[in-house]
């Protein structure tokens, strides 16, 4: 729309593309980086999903991802002390 001289928001774009069930192609094959073992057994969760910590270095959660680079993928770790996050989110 930009090359053509429109001058339109992206968001205006994708929301009148929805409406009309249109979508992009996808080139390439899709990258899968993980398998997952269906027999293996899964971690227990040791905090029943209760992320709350009453002082700091009691409960620390941690996560990874990864971020597609030019020359392959770049994995990154978090590790987050639980007291803080709560803090910070207003609890």
């Amino acid at each position: 729309m930009k090359r053509e001289g429109f001058d339109i928001a992206r968001c205006t774009v994708a929301r009148h593309t929805r409406s009309m069930r249109l979508q992009g192609i996808i080139r390439g094959k899709p990258i899968r980086t993980t398998f997952a073992d269906k027999t293996a057994p899964s971690p227990l969760d040791r905090v029943n999903r209760q992320f709350k910590a009453h002082a700091p270095n009691r409960l620390w959660v941690s996560d990874f991802t990864y971020v597609a680079a030019w020359q392959g993928f770049a994995y990154v770790a978090f590790v987050i002390d639980a007291l803080l996050v709560a803090s910070s989110a207003g609890g």
